[in-house]
């Protein structure tokens, strides 16, 4: 290879639930960065590895796939890459991750990367969980029978680490792999012949399936697609049956191979996986199961992040006053302590919450429990139009709609990724818990009964009624939608493990620091307009509003503190948002609405969380106490015409 050492890119590739994330995490630890592959929704993963002080190379960690025959989005992008040679992210070297407790079903991929010839490094993982359940696997007769070397690795012990590094060198010193596993057969010889001077490959196979998958690859011309095609018809090239008789052949060809390499131990303790799915995955506890750790998990998020919020309201409490008195009186100073910091702070004190949620999902995700949600919930959802792959979107939906969406892709069946898009939206995602648990503190009181606290029920009802409404959608599309398509679910069980904490803890910060993020840029824009137009008005309205104000008081005999806030009142709905509120009041009135959830209203048309952002501003713009605590704001204000408090349990719910 001709690219210096700083150049070279490795593809990390396996089947889904192989270990392929830990063994990248454990590569690159917190040099990673997540962007999209080019022209689709895909997520890309890369992350630098150095060798040593003077090499590093990138990482990139493919999505799942099963086959170099697509099903889903993600195993078109992989195929597109690989058959691709001009590709920005056709790899050097490839490290394919395989899952020790299903070697065979995974050596059919394996083959496939054999023959397209890219230097190959195969490694194994969960060595220390194969070793606990009596799986025994000869590396050194498997990588003797293959001819690729073989690498057991454990994430836990990080047994191996250093081995696996001076193979990726190795990898870069060798030239095309030229051994091939599976021989053309003659119509596929032919084919691939007749097009080698129009078609840009590295190896027979890539052409072939460059030529199999040439209705839908994006770098190959229309006219040269065409052309493939009619040449297709005129040979008689059925893509499908040749694909069938491609695959049974390898398995013939691989099962000879592996056979001797791998014994099993039928009385160790593996079982304890068997014993925990005839109670995980039950017709009846199953589901109870899974109900229940739902239940935990929104009392969890509710109940465990009241410290810690607290906390972070304090201390935005603080720097807006620190703000307010050591800063001079300007401006910018009013910006910062009642725009910026309360629009961030009635957002950002939720990350606790949003914390505990992705917490739970990364741990479930880890065990391996989510891959036995959508196993348990296949034949239910199909009932809806969907199948089990959806119930993860729509779990994914309770954490953020717009990724949950994305992981639709896996979904091969045209309706059921549809109807899952069209209702994902309809689940309650981390974006309302903001919203949800400042308007829950005045629908629900604040009692417990038994273990359960009242808040906590009343966040699980609002999550379990998003459910409702989207299953109830979904049934009504199912009978409206028409595919013709079969629909398959396809998805492995892995072996229950223990949850490695780094991997978790890099999901979390992932989610959490895409929420901060996302949404703190919003909110920063939302809150400096905010401000401006809460702090001004019509030329001479605020000022004529502080002349009234002030004559109201006199006459009604005021003391200061009720004067300060007559006038933060008046000053507000004088100013540029206050007419801008009720233009719209009546049109919320009769909902028990006033002018000023009129204008979070609008402004969550941006993002949802910032409707909490938006009272934050306004109610600190208007008020004239140092407390950034938007819900006792709420809580203190009062309807003038009635005299009766503005939020009650009917204007939340």
């Amino acid at each position: 290879m001709g690219k210096k050492s700083n150049k070279y890119r490795v593809a990390l590739i396996g089947n889904p639930n192989c270990g392929k994330t830990s063994l990248f995490n454990s590569l690159t630890g917190m040099h990673q960065h997540v962007a999209n592959f080019p022209g689709v929704t895909v997520d890309k993963k890369t992350g630098i590895l150095k060798l040593d002080k003077t090499q590093s190379i990138e990482l990139i960690d493919f999505p799942g796939t099963y086959s170099l025959y697509p099903n889903s989005d993600d195993e078109r992008v992989v195929a597109e890459i690989l058959t691709n040679p001009n590709d920005k992210d056709y790899p050097d070297a490839i490290i394919y991750i395989i899952d020790p407790f299903d070697l065979k079903r995974q050596m059919l991929l394996l083959t496939q990367l054999q023959d397209i010839g890219i230097p190959l490094l195969v490694v194994l993982t969960m060595e220390d969980l194969a070793q606990k359940q009596g799986l025994n696997i000869n590396i050194k007769k498997l990588s003797n029978q293959i001819q690729i070397p073989v690498i057991f690795f454990s994430n836990k012990t990080k047994k191996n680490i250093d081995e696996i590094k001076t193979e990726i060198k190795n990898l870069f010193n060798q030239s095309q792999n030229k051994k091939t596993c599976y021989n053309l057969i003659p119509i596929e010889r032919e084919i691939v012949d007749h097009f080698r001077n129009k078609l840009k490959f590295e190896s027979d196979y890539q052409g072939l399936l460059q030529i199999h998958h040439s209705d839908w690859l994006k770098y190959i011309r229309k006219e040269l697609k065409k052309e493939i095609k009619e040449y297709k018809l005129e040979i008689g090239f059925n893509d499908i049956s040749l694909q069938i008789q491609e695959t049974l052949e390898r398995y013939r060809i691989f099962n000879k191979k592996i056979k001797g390499c791998i014994k099993y131990n039928k009385n160790s303790i593996k079982t304890i996986t068997d014993k925990i799915d005839d109670v995980i995955t039950h017709k009846i506890f199953g589901p109870i199961i899974f109900f229940v750790l739902m239940l935990f998990m929104f009392q969890a998020i509710f109940s465990w992040s009241e410290l810690p919020m607290e906390w972070l309201e304090d201390g935005f409490t603080m720097l807006s006053n620190y703000i307010k008195i050591n800063f001079p009186q300007n401006w910018l100073t009013g910006l910062l302590a009642d725009g910026i910091i309360p629009g961030l702070a009635g957002v950002l004190v939720f990350i606790p919450q949003i914390f505990l949620l992705f917490l739970i999902i990364g741990i479930m995700e880890e065990i391996g429990y989510m891959s036995r949600v959508i196993f348990m919930f296949d034949d239910l959802m199909r009932k809806f139009g969907m199948n089990g792959r959806s119930m993860i979107s729509l779990i994914s939906g309770g954490a953020c709609a717009v990724p949950a969406i994305m992981s639709t892709r896996t979904i091969n069946n045209w309706k059921e990724r549809l109807i899952t898009i069209m209702v994902t939206p309809l689940i309650s995602c981390s974006a309302r818990i903001p919203v949800y648990t400042l308007l829950v503190v005045f629908a629900v009181p604040d009692k417990d009964i038994g273990i359960f606290n009242t808040r906590g029920l009343a966040l699980m009802g609002l999550y379990l009624m998003g459910i409702v409404m989207a299953l109830i959608s979904s049934l009504v599309m199912k009978y409206i939608l028409k595919s013709r398509g079969n629909s398959y679910l396809m998805i492995s069980l892995p072996e229950y493990k223990r949850p490695i904490l780094k991997n978790v803890g890099l999901y979390v910060k992932e989610k959490v620091g895409a929420f901060v993020f996302g949404a703190g840029k919003i909110i920063l824009m939302v809150s400096i307009v905010l401000w401006f137009l809460a702090s001004y008005g019509p030329p001479g309205a605020v000022k004529q509003a502080e002349i009234d104000a002030n004559k109201s008081a006199i006459s009604q005999n005021l003391n200061k503190n009720q004067t300060d806030k007559l006038l933060a009142s008046e000053k507000i709905e004088h100013s540029y948002i206050g007419y801008l509120g009720q233009a719209i009041e009546p049109a919320i009135k009769p909902l028990g609405f006033d002018w000023k959830i009129g204008i979070a209203l609008i402004t969550s048309f941006a993002a949802r969380e910032i409707f909490v952002g938006t009272m934050a501003t306004i109610y600190s713009v208007g008020s004239t106490e140092d407390n950034l605590k938007v819900s006792e704001q709420m809580a203190k204000d009062v309807n003038l015409q009635t005299g009766e408090k503005t939020y009650n349990s009917a204007v939340a719910w």
